[in-house]
């Protein structure tokens, strides 16, 4: 399994708005290949937010980078940079 880390910066106070968003557009997350979870966290206060997705795939093919590239276009009124994230083995993943 592994988890792609993509850090992000909105304009502060923009999360309601982001959220509605993002909400729009969970079947489309949750269909991109090899994606098995999906957290969003952020400050509303700074922006500063994280997205950790669990996938079955190392590396996005260039279709699927694509694809992510276009859902985080989505939010570009609200994004400062466009995020770019990395992909990492998971070493633990617990539940309760």
């Amino acid at each position: 399994m592994y988890a792609r880390v993509t850090p992000y910066k909105m304009k502060p106070g923009s999360m309601a708005a982001g959220t509605k968003i993002l909400n729009g557009l969970k079947e489309k997350v949750m269909a991109l290949p090899g994606q098995q979870t999906f957290l969003n966290v952020m400050d509303d206060k700074t922006g500063k937010g994280y997205v950790i997705s669990t996938t079955d795939i190392a590396e996005p093919t260039p279709e699927t980078a694509e694809k992510i590239k276009g859902l985080w276009s989505a939010f570009s009124e609200y994004l400062e940079d466009q995020p770019s994230g990395e992909t990492y083995t998971v070493v633990s993943h617990w539940k309760n």
